[in-house]
């Protein structure tokens, strides 16, 4: 049975990854920490994990951690860092859902995330947890950076045709849109119910922490840098994101529906969906899945792609999940099978 640490255990993520693990097969939560929640049981807070959780939150502890063999970081940014040296030192492998180890270059961290990198050796070692692109180096890896929500989302939808070098790199638009889970469980007057409900509004239009990630990975695919216009909308719902994303190929007669079918062929938690059809954010509640679909625009030359996760789930605790199985040499859909919820 592996051991398995989670760091900062009463947050959303931290919950999710709790609810996943106990339908594991392979993986024990040896360690729960909570500075705050310090000697309560987790199920006394989450009466939904009653009869599948007998974890106690404790304060974290590094002697404690290092007893188990991988680490989750649900942890509010800038913790992980601080704390994954040790740990890595001691033969812990990591995964980490906050972005410490997101962004490559250290400058630009900083001027995102308003802290110095304390890491920085670690940060060139880090391998970004997309599993649907780089399966082989996150199942080798000591430190998994696993991805952010709206990034895994607009990765998944311009991957295939990025790496086809199918698209102008330059004028695409990702119109998102969050539930507001995607803020953290902190209370805060904008996530309040009364203050969210029967609302839509945009936010970081002049610049989202989200977007250099998001350049970032699809410059990867490209091959060069990509340029991005990312307007992410905060929408009346607790869970779900949906991005609509707006391309120009190189070719507007190309097939894109067999390319896509073709690249997610196998892959168990993308649904290229038939053609025609559009995703919705309760068809992927609760689940792993990144549900895709592809429009052609009436001018016939903007491509129109469409896709939904489950913020917390493909968003964050299912990818890291995902992450741990191909680390521990586990079935890559241990812990993370099953149909959404619906309603």
């Amino acid at each position: 049975m592996t051991k398995v640490g989670i760091v900062g255990g009463t947050g959303y993520t931290g919950v999710e990854l709790l609810r996943l693990l106990a339908h594991h097969q392979g993986a024990h939560v040896e360690v729960l920490t909570s500075r705050q929640e310090s000697g309560k049981r987790a199920d006394q807070l989450f009466p939904q994990l009653r009869g599948y959780c007998d974890a106690v939150f404790e304060s974290p502890d590094i002697e404690r951690l290092a007893k188990c063999d991988a680490v989750f970081f649900a942890t509010p940014h800038g913790t992980c860092m601080q704390m994954a040296p040790q740990l890595i030192e001691r033969g812990v492998r990591i995964i980490d859902l906050s972005a410490d180890f997101r962004l490559k270059d250290r400058d630009v961290f900083q001027r995102w995330y308003k802290m110095p990198h304390t890491a920085f050796d670690l940060l060139q070692e880090a391998v970004y947890g997309l599993p649907e692109f780089d399966r082989f180096s996150i199942a080798h890896a000591r430190l998994v950076a696993s991805p952010g929500c709206y990034p895994t989302a607009v990765q998944l939808a311009l991957m295939p045709l990025l790496e086809l070098g199918a698209l102008e790199t330059t004028g695409i638009i990702a119109d998102c849109k969050s539930g507001v889970t995607g803020a953290g469980r902190e209370a805060k007057i904008g996530s309040l119910y009364c203050e969210a409900t029967d609302s839509l509004k945009a936010y970081g239009v002049a610049g989202h922490r989200h977007l250099p990630e998001i350049e970032q990975q699809l410059a990867v695919f490209a091959g060069e840098s990509v340029q991005l216009t990312f307007v992410p909308h905060l929408t009346p719902m607790s869970r779900g994101i949906h991005a609509t994303i707006y391309v120009r190929p190189k070719d507007p007669d190309m097939d894109f529906q067999s390319k896509y079918e073709l690249r997610y062929r196998g892959e168990p938690f993308v649904d290229v969906m038939p053609a025609g059809e559009h995703p919705e954010t309760r068809s992927v509640r609760g689940s792993n899945v990144c549900r895709i679909a592809l429009h052609r625009a009436p001018d016939r030359k903007t491509l129109v792609i469409l896709a939904a996760i489950d913020n917390l789930v493909k968003g964050a605790s299912g990818q890291a999940l995902q992450c741990f199985n191909l680390m521990f040499g586990f079935p890559e859909t241990q812990g993370l099978d099953g149909p959404a919820l619906a309603p």
